[in-house]
Formats: structure tokens, sequence, C-alpha cells
């Protein structure tokens, strides 16, 4: 038997400590909930104050009639979603029997996303959670900018 190659690359020469691949795994359900809380709490108390009655969920995936509806292609297709009525939709008071409103990340598809782009899991969720809060007040894309660089 000869002897196991050493494997040289640009990331072993920037860590030349290596990585405990052992202890490396993809956040379950519970991690990617407190990340996302996280990621939320970073946000500015302004803005969070805003979103008192937001819901954050996370799932797995989207649900089949979501993506049905958004007519996606794959269920990786889409990171998160804004259901409910934004602020710019609503009226002065409330309507009852309204659900509440619902920002949704997808923890699979954007797992899927990290691994596919460099950057950090933490960034992509601020990310898709600021876009989607974004549709919950009618923000453009430069306020949304605005507000991911101020949780930074």
């Amino acid at each position: 038997m000869g002897s196991v190659p050493s494997i040289k690359t640009a990331a072993s020469a920037q860590n030349p400590q290596g990585l405990d691949w052992d202890g490396v795994r993809a956040p379950s359900l519970a991690e990617f909930e407190e990340l996302a809380q996280a990621a939320y709490d970073r946000l500015p108390e302004d803005f969070r104050k805003l979103c008192a009655d937001l819901v954050i969920n996370v799932t797995e995936f989207p649900e089949d009639e979501v993506l049905k509806e958004l007519e996606a292609e794959s269920p990786f297709d889409l990171l998160g979603l804004f259901s409910g009525v934004g602020l710019p939709q609503q009226g002065y008071a409330p309507q009852t029997g309204q659900m509440p409103n619902t920002i949704h990340l997808y923890r699979r598809p954007i797992l899927d996303y990290w691994a596919e782009h460099d950057e950090s899991l933490g960034a992509i969720v601020t990310h898709v959670l600021v876009h989607e809060i974004g549709h919950h007040f009618g923000f453009d894309d430069d306020d949304m900018d605005a507000i991911e660089r101020a949780a930074g």
C-alpha cells in the first residue's frame, strides 16, 4: 500500500491548520431558526419595531401550492416568501379573520444557495429576511440594501 497523497489547494494554504471536517454539518431546522433570529436581532431597532406583528416561519421547502402559484421549476428556486397583506395595501384597521403577515424562510433552498456561492450563511439569511420584510413594507431595492448594510 502506498501513502495517501496530500492535497494542496488555495484554501488549505490560507488555513494551514485545516478544518475539522468530521464536525462540520448543515444546521438543523432548530439551528437555522436560531440563525434567522440572530439575523433579525441584528436589524436596526427602529426597523424591528415596525415588524412587531410579523411572523417568521422557517421550513424545509415551500409548499407545493406556493411553487405551483409562482410557477417555480424546482423547490430550490425559492429562498423566502412574504405572505399576507403588505403595509401599503392595508387599510387603516386590520380586517377580521386576516391571517398574520408571515415571512417564510426555506432552509434547504437557502443551504443549496450557500453551497453554490461565496457568501456566509448568516449574510444570505439576512439578505433573504430583509428582502421579504421589504415586501411587507413595500420597499424598493435601495431601501432594502440600506437596511442590510445597517445590519452588517
